[in-house]
């Protein structure tokens, strides 16, 4: 079943003599369940290409479609309602609050949907991520690994359609980013959580179920 669906994405920065295309007519699809790798160097338009995935930023044309609906179709209240409900991000520097615990930033966006926290869920997802004996800790008393972990959960607890992880281990050690991308493809096999990662790391990518090579804001190559 088809979860994703990007079609003729195009990003164009300024105009004239300035003007810069970070993303040139993108096509691609993705089944519910992936785990999608998307790899590029600095600048080649793999980081513009999430972010318009998940509605953060506007293309300059094209579509995007999340579960068979046009998330550009949606005003701006409607798609950010939208994106804290059906789609999980997972950034490079965890981007965690720092006056919440452990417990409290996996739960914020149930919090800030004024949503019920299931108790049980919460619990098994704790267990998984291996926090359990962190759950009170304040982000300052974490490893970064820890504070990796705890940023995934807060992107599963809402059971997200898709999940989008940019360079998720590119602040982390050689042992904790194998433990996070362990983590990815576990919850992308137990939970058959559809995750899109962008990486410059060719071993971490091969952790996927497939690799997308984007240049210059052209997909290159899939495998």
């Amino acid at each position: 079943m088809e979860i994703l669906r990007v079609e003729n994405l195009t990003k164009i920065y300024g105009k004239g003599n300035s003007k810069v295309v970070a993303l040139d007519n993108v096509s691609f699809t993705v089944e519910k369940g992936e785990f999608v790798a998307i790899v590029g160097a600095s600048g080649s338009g793999k980081s513009t290409l999430l972010h318009l995935i998940g509605g953060v930023d506007k293309p300059t044309s094209g579509k995007v479609y999340i579960d068979g609906l046009d998330i550009f179709s949606l005003n701006d209240d409607k798609l950010a309602i939208f994106r804290r409900r059906q789609v999980g991000l997972i950034y490079q520097f965890y981007n965690l609050i720092p006056i919440l615990n452990v417990e409290e930033n996996i739960c914020l966006p149930l919090s800030l949907d004024n949503r019920e926290v299931d108790k049980e869920k919460l619990n098994e997802l704790l267990d998984i991520l291996g926090l359990n004996n962190r759950r009170n800790h304040l982000p300052n008393e974490l490893s970064g690994g820890q504070q990796q972990r705890t940023s995934i959960g807060r992107a599963i607890i809402t059971s997200p359609t898709i999940i989008l992880a940019d360079e998720p281990t590119g602040n982390l050690d050689s042992k904790a980013s194998d433990e996070i991308v362990a983590l990815l493809k576990k919850t992308n096999k137990e939970y058959k959580q559809t995750i899109i990662m962008i990486t410059h790391n060719m071993e971490i990518a091969a952790s996927a179920d497939r690799i997308i090579k984007i240049e210059d804001g052209k997909i290159i190559n899939e495998v």
